[in-house]
């Protein structure tokens, strides 16, 4: 998954004042756009048998921890 880096710079110009509230929206959608990607990975994982998660290395109780490992402080 990419990492895209928007965050504003230390300056106090106007062009970085009036870019900051949309900086903070595209902060935003970036956020939402990758949490409904590892929710549909979720559930795709969910969706399988106990024997092809274990055949990726997965049991059910891992899947949550797997999709969201450096997302929320897992």
């Amino acid at each position: 998954m990419a990492n895209i880096d928007i965050t504003p710079r230390a300056s106090g110009s106007l062009l970085s004042i009036l870019a900051a509230p949309f900086v903070a929206i595209g902060t935003a959608m970036v956020r939402i756009s990758e949490a409904n990607s590892q929710l549909k990975r979720a559930q795709f994982l969910q969706s399988l048998s106990d024997e092809e998660l274990a055949s990726r290395g997965l049991t059910r109780d891992e899947i949550v921890r797997h999709v969201f490992a450096g997302h929320i402080g897992f």
